[in-house]
C-alpha cells in the first residue's frame, strides 16, 4: 500500500493531523485497512543477517513486525537492536517492551533510544516472570507494569518530559499498544483491563491467539458497552497449530491460552496435521475479520513462520492490496535478492530448555497481557 504523500519507500511520512508518528503501521490502521502484524523471534546471535532472513519470510505480507523483548524470560538480541536494523532497511517494526528487565530510567531512555534510530510503534508489557525462562537465577525489575509504562511512554510524547519532570527537547513520535488476553480468567475482568490500557495511552491492542470465536465476539460485545471501540485498534492474535499433541500440549502449560475441544479433534481427525492446523488458521481469520471492532490480526508462527505468507495470501485479508518489498539492505546491499533462503530456525538445545522449565516451544508467545 503505497501512500500518495511517501516521500521514498520505508522513509518516515509526513505526520498526519490526528496521527502521532511517521509510520506506516499507523497510516494503515487510520486509513480503514485490515491490517496484519507478525512476530520475529530475535536471534541468538550478533549477526544482523539473521535479522533480515528472519523479517524476509514476512516480505509483501505484513504491515508491521513485531520483535519481541526476552519472551518467555529467555534471552536473545534485545528488541531495540532488532527493530534498529529492520527500521534501517525500510521495515516497520514494533518493539516489545518488558517491565521485567529494566527500570523506569532505562526504559526511558530505550523510548528515546529507539525514536532516534526510526522506531514508530512500541508494545508495552509487564513480562514473564525470570522463573519462566532460561536464567531462573536473574533478579525481575518490575519497577513497572504496562499500564504504569504506557503512561510514561504517553508522558515522553505528548508532554515532552521525564516522569521525572525534567524536559526533553525532542519527543518520541511514536504509536502506542498494549497486550489483552481476552481468553483468560476471569472473563468479566479482561475488558475493564483494557479499558485501564487505553485511559493509560494504548492506541492498538494484539490479542492473546483466538481459537474460539464466540468468547471474542463476548469480549468484543463488552469492549463496545465500554466505547473503546473508537479509542484503541485491536488486533486478534491468531497462529497455525502444528498438531493436536501440540495444542494439547499449548492449552495444558502455556498460561492464558484457550484452546477448546472442537479443536483438537478437528486435528486429530485430519491425515495431515499440520496442513489442518494451517487451515484452521486461516478459518479463524476469516472469522475474526468479519466481528465489530476488530481492526487487523498478529499473525504468530513460531518455527513455522514459511507459512504466515501462504495464510495470509489464502485467508484473502489483504483484499488486492499489495505490501511493497523491501528493497535495500545497509550499504545499499540488496538483502532480498535470495527468495529462496529460509528464516534461522531457533536452537534445538534452547527450545528443550523451554520444555524443562515448563514453557515449551510456544514460550516465545507467553507474554504476561496484565
Amino acid at each position: 500500500m503505497k501512500f500518495e504523500d511517501e516521500p521514498v519507500p520505508g522513509y518516515p511520512l509526513p505526520i498526519l493531523p490526528g496521527h502521532v508518528s511517521p509510520g506506516r503501521f499507523e497510516r494503515v490502521l487510520r486509513a480503514g485497512r485490515f491490517a496484519v502484524t507478525a512476530e520475529l523471534a530475535p536471534p541468538d546471535s550478533a549477526d544482523p543477517e539473521e535479522v533480515y532472513r528472519r523479517a524476509r519470510v514476512f516480505d509483501g505480507y505484513a504491515d508491521a513486525i513485531n520483535a519481541t523483548d526476552g519472551s518467555g524470560a529467555n534471552c536473545h538480541m534485545s528488541s531495540l537492536s532488532v527493530c534498529a536494523l529492520l527500521t534501517h532497511i525500510g521495515y516497520a517494526p514494533v518493539m516489545q517492551i518488558s517491565c521485567r528487565d529494566r527500570n523506569r530510567i532505562a526504559i526511558q531512555g530505550d523510548i528515546l533510544g529507539g525514536a532516534a534510530m526510526g522506531v514508530c510503534n512500541i508494545l508495552c508489557i509487564t513480562g514473564d516472570g525470570v522463573q519462566a525462562g532460561d536464567h531462573p537465577q536473574a533478579k525481575p525489575v518490575f519497577d513497572l507494569d504496562s499500564v504504569s509504562l504506557l503512561g510514561i511512554a504517553r508522558t515522553l510524547r505528548d508532554d515532552h518530559h521525564f516522569e521525572s519532570g525534567r524536559r526533553i527537547s525532542m519527543a518520541p513520535r511514536v504509536f502506542l499498544g498494549a497486550a489483552a488476553n481476552p481468553f483468560a480468567l476471569p472473563l468479566d475482568w479482561r475488558p475493564e483491563r483494557l479499558a485501564k490500557k487505553v485511559a493509560a495511552g494504548a492506541q492498538f491492542i494484539q490479542t492473546q491467539y483466538c481459537f474460539d470465536v464466540p468468547r471474542l465476539r463476548q469480549f468484543m460485545a463488552a469492549v463496545l458497552d465500554l466505547g473503546l471501540i473508537d479509542k484503541v485498534f485491536m488486533l486478534v492474535g491468531v497462529g497455525p497449530l502444528r498438531s493436536a499433541k501440540a495444542a494439547e500440549w499449548m492449552r495444558t502449560h502455556v498460561p492464558g491460552v484457550h484452546i477448546p475441544d472442537d479443536i483438537i479433534k478437528r486435528l486429530e481427525g485430519a491425515a495431515n496435521q499440520k496442513k489442518e492446523g494451517k487451515r484452521i488458521c486461516i478459518d479463524l481469520i476469516q472469522q475474526i475479520r468479519e466481528e465489530e471492532g476488530v481492526a487487523g490480526v498478529h499473525v504468530m508462527a513460531y518455527r513455522q513462520e514459511e507459512l504466515v505468507a501462504e495464510i495470509v495470501h489464502e485467508s484473502g485479508v489483504l483484499a488486492g492490496r499489495h505490501l511493497r518489498r523491501q528493497q535495500l539492505a545497509p550499504g545499499g546491499i540488496d538483502a532480498f535478492a535470495d527468495d529462496d533462503e529460509r528464516p534461522v530456525e531457533a536452537d534445538d538445545d534452547l527450545l528443550g530448555r523451554r520444555a524443562d522449565n515448563g514453557i515449551g516451544h510456544w514460550g516465545i508467545f507467553s507474554f504476561n497481557s496484565n
